[in-house]
């Protein structure tokens, strides 16, 4: 299992005050001599964490491949093929939006990202898509000869808080709150056992398949069983722990799980 630590989060640190620390570029030969595989970025289209500064530098000075996300809009994949990353995932953003709440619909968004895909083909740079466990869209990602999806684990994550903690409770709905215990560890049986096909699916297809959101300590062994999935993408958890054990442990815990 390859380990993609997204380091948008210590940008967010320093966004939150306006300065110049922390640095996301200093993570990056952290990551490495933790056992990281990639480093992951999102260069959103409001700047609110990662800027073009930073991706800029990161891309000069990594060791590391680089995978940008970035939504699906024709100035981002300008800026992404200049900047010319191993790989580029297209998310789906909203500017409301706390955090990515779902998957990029391939279906209605086809031409578009059928568009990006040439791009990136000509720039021979790899395309990912991050979509939800649908059959539907990883046919469609399979269309679009993207190289990889990445299969969204934010439902799976959500049932699991519901389950095993007392976190974010106000941001789930009434009537799964309202769950008996039993309801939900079927829901959760079947979050799992929905990335589980969908994994397979996509591998039966040619396409690598990695995963990524919402994912933490408590919940991502669940994920690692899926042995179709070669890549998870990992960030706010392991950012979160590292200001009580520094960033190089919090890594290597989580890539000990991993194994």
């Amino acid at each position: 299992m390859q380990l993609g630590v997204n380091i948008d989060h210590i940008a967010v640190l320093r966004e939150a005050r306006k300065i110049n620390d922390p640095d996301p570029l200093d993570a990056v030969g952290i990551v490495k001599r933790a056992g990281g595989d990639q480093i992951t970025i999102h260069l959103r289209e409001d700047r609110r964490h990662i800027n073009d500064d930073d991706a800029r530098r990161i891309m000069e000075n990594a060791t590391l491949p680089i995978n940008l996300e970035c939504a699906c809009d024709e100035a981002m994949i300008e800026i992404a093929c200049k900047l010319n990353p191993y790989r580029v995932t297209l998310v789906p953003e909203k500017r409301e939006e706390v955090t990515t709440e779902g998957g990029l619909d391939l279906i209605k968004n086809f031409q578009k990202v059928d568009t990006i895909a040439k791009q990136l083909k000509d720039a021979h740079i790899e395309l990912s898509v991050f979509i939800d466990p649908n059959a539907y869209q990883i046919k469609m990602a399979k269309s679009l000869q993207a190289n990889w999806i990445e299969l969204h684990t934010g439902s799976y994550a959500n049932i699991y808080a519901m389950l095993f903690s007392n976190l974010a409770k106000t941001k789930h709905s009434i009537d799964e709150l309202e769950l008996p215990r039993d309801a939900l560890h079927i829901k959760l049986k079947n979050a799992l056992e929905e990335l589980d096909q969908s994994a397979k699916s996509a591998c039966s297809l040619g396409l690598k398949v990695a995963a990524g959101h919402g994912l933490n300590y408590q919940n991502v062994t669940n994920i690692c069983a899926i042995k179709e999935i070669t890549e998870l993408n990992i960030g706010q958890s392991i950012i979160a722990r590292s200001i009580f054990c520094g960033l190089e442990q919090a890594i290597k815990d989580m890539r000990d799980l991993l194994v």
